[in-house]
């Protein structure tokens, strides 16, 4: 490829090619004289904090305008992290908008040199990288996150064990993890008791058959030593996940709560001493998205929406919009789009908490299960609450207000309706004299 200067978006870039324990960069500089190349240098870095930040020295007395660096795995966080603290201009992209030409040899050296060309050329769109607070605040989400999906294992698990024991507790209870009988059963069990009437004591009226639906599937119950000794150990792990997840819960709320753009009035400015609704409360308005759903979203997509031009884009970022597959005068069927995984997770949770609801939200989820299916409709709905969050993201003063479940019916234009009916009439062979009802 010739340098021309006509494509040129940036004079003085650097191109990082990461690995686990060095990265090769390449410095793109302009000619030392007019009418000369254009200079590259090319060096490899080991990943320590102090080559690294030599590293951001040398681009700032080169007046580098423009860093840029693929994201590969979790390697390229102390790379963008110490070169951004010292002032430098830093990008991550995608390492699929960056892959090397066919028919080149693929090595690190050349892989940062390619990097360096299409970041001067301005070829590369940046990936969102949030800001130190709000990195902190995901974090905290995550790791919650994790510990949730350790406790439904630990459930799964306490579940299938007492089959071998012949505790059929789980036929008689919709629901192991949510049912407080079958809590407090197990701990029962695992404490010595071995009389069905006694267990059976401790469970709900309102559970499935009774309580003598229960003690039925306790009376032949075999458990040995090891039995209970298991079951006291996923018990106690669950007790411990869950007091570790709550602690998580709340200091993920206090994170947000220190960040000033968290809460802030109609005008944009932060309101000390004033009661607001924060950014979480206002997102928590939205049927399906409970407060610890709306602080999990904050922290994947930030709070500045400038990020994302158009709600469409941040729909897509999170991977709620089809790819799109075309090929000539072919149109495929779209694919599913890639994105974060996180923010696409807690949406189309909020949107099957809302399919038993009498909101507009509600309906729709309804309405599009029943033509396309629960999957798609909980991917359509999800998209519907993010284009929700994004507007209450931009615009501060925002809340929001439900259509309501008939917004779909009093949108409806009632005349074209009556033509509809009046057309599959005639189809069938009838004559129609339509008379308007008396007020």
């Amino acid at each position: 490829m010739d340098d021309e200067d006509y494509q040129l978006r940036h004079e003085r870039v650097a191109g990082i090619d990461i690995a686990k324990a060095k990265a090769d960069v390449c410095t793109r500089l302009p000619p030392p004289r007019e009418g000369g190349r254009r200079r590259s240098r090319v060096e490899e870095v080991p990943a320590t904090a102090r080559d690294i930040l030599d590293l951001g020295t040398r681009l700032l007395a080169d007046r580098v305008e423009l860093v840029v660096m693929e994201s590969t795995s979790d390697y390229w966080r102390i790379w963008y992290y110490l070169l951004e603290s010292l002032g430098l201009a830093v990008q991550l992209v995608n390492a699929s908008q960056a892959r090397q030409l066919a028919g080149r040899p693929k090595t690190d050296r050349l892989d940062c040199q390619w990097i360096a060309r299409l970041a001067e050329m301005g070829l590369l769109r940046p990936s969102f990288v949030p800001p130190a607070e709000i990195r902190a605040l995901r974090d905290l989400t995550r790791a919650r996150l994790q510990l949730v999906r350790d406790r439904t294992r630990e459930w799964q698990r306490l579940e299938k064990l007492p089959e071998g024991a012949l505790i059929k507790l789980s036929s008689v209870v919709s629901s192991l993890a949510a049912a407080k009988s079958a809590h407090k059963i197990l701990e029962a069990v695992a404490g010595g008791e071995t009389s069905p009437q006694a267990l059976a004591a401790l469970a709900h009226g309102n559970v499935k058959g009774g309580r003598a639906a229960v003690e039925r599937a306790l009376e032949g119950m075999r458990p040995e030593a090891h039995h209970l000794m298991l079951i006291r150990l996923h018990l106690d792990r669950i007790k411990d996940l869950d007091r570790r997840a709550a602690a998580l819960e709340d200091e993920a709320g206090a994170a947000l709560d220190a960040i000033p753009a968290a809460r802030v009035t109609a005008d944009g400015e932060p309101a000390p001493g004033t009661a607001v609704l924060s950014a979480a409360e206002r997102l928590a308005e939205i049927p399906g998205v409970t407060p610890e759903l709306a602080i999990a979203i904050i922290a994947e997509a930030g709070l500045d929406m400038t990020r994302f031009p158009t709600a469409a884009r941040l729909a897509s970022w999170a991977g709620l919009a089809p790819a799109a597959r075309q090929s000539g005068p072919r149109t495929r069927k779209p694919g599913k789009g890639q994105g974060n995984d996180y923010l696409k997770g807690y949406c189309t949770q909020a949107a099957l908490g809302t399919a038993n609801t009498a909101t507009f939200l509600g309906e729709r989820y309804r309405r599009l299960a029943r033509r396309t299916g629960g999957v798609r409709a909980q991917c359509a709905v999800a998209r519907s609450i993010l284009t929700i969050i994004w507007h209450l993201l931009s615009d501060p003063a925002a809340r929001f207000t439900d259509l309501g479940p008939d917004w779909h019916t009093r949108k409806a234009d009632r005349d074209r309706k009556i033509r509809t009916h009046l057309r599959q009439l005639e189809a069938l062979g009838l004559d129609v004299t339509i008379t308007p009802r008396a007020a």
